[in-house]
């Protein structure tokens, strides 16, 4: 499995943690009083992040992507739905291994 293919896959799976924390996990914490979800789902997200930042900075080396890209996919992943975006264009890489 390529390092990029890699990142896709960390990529999307950090932002469906992202979307679950910020429309099930909080909702259920201030309008159900039930904070365990944003707990558990907060720490799988940051773990998640940290590994999407590890793999972006992978990929910047190793594919010697502009600095400008790097930083709009850093960006992406602060946005809800923003990794998927970057899932769509970074599937018209070239595979490289």
């Amino acid at each position: 499995m390529t390092t990029l293919r890699q990142f896709r896959i960390i990529a999307v799976t950090e932002g469906v943690s992202y979307l679950l924390l910020v429309f099930i996990a909080m909702p259920l914490k201030y309008f159900a009083q039930i904070p365990e979800p944003v707990k558990y789902l907060g720490w799988l997200h940051g773990l998640l992040f940290v590994l999407f930042c590890l793999w972006l900075c992978l990929c910047w080396i190793k594919y010697r992507w502009k600095f400008g890209f790097v930083v709009l996919a850093f960006i992406a992943s602060l946005l809800p739905f923003g990794t998927f975006f970057l899932d769509k264009r970074l599937r018209r890489e070239p595979a490289k291994s």
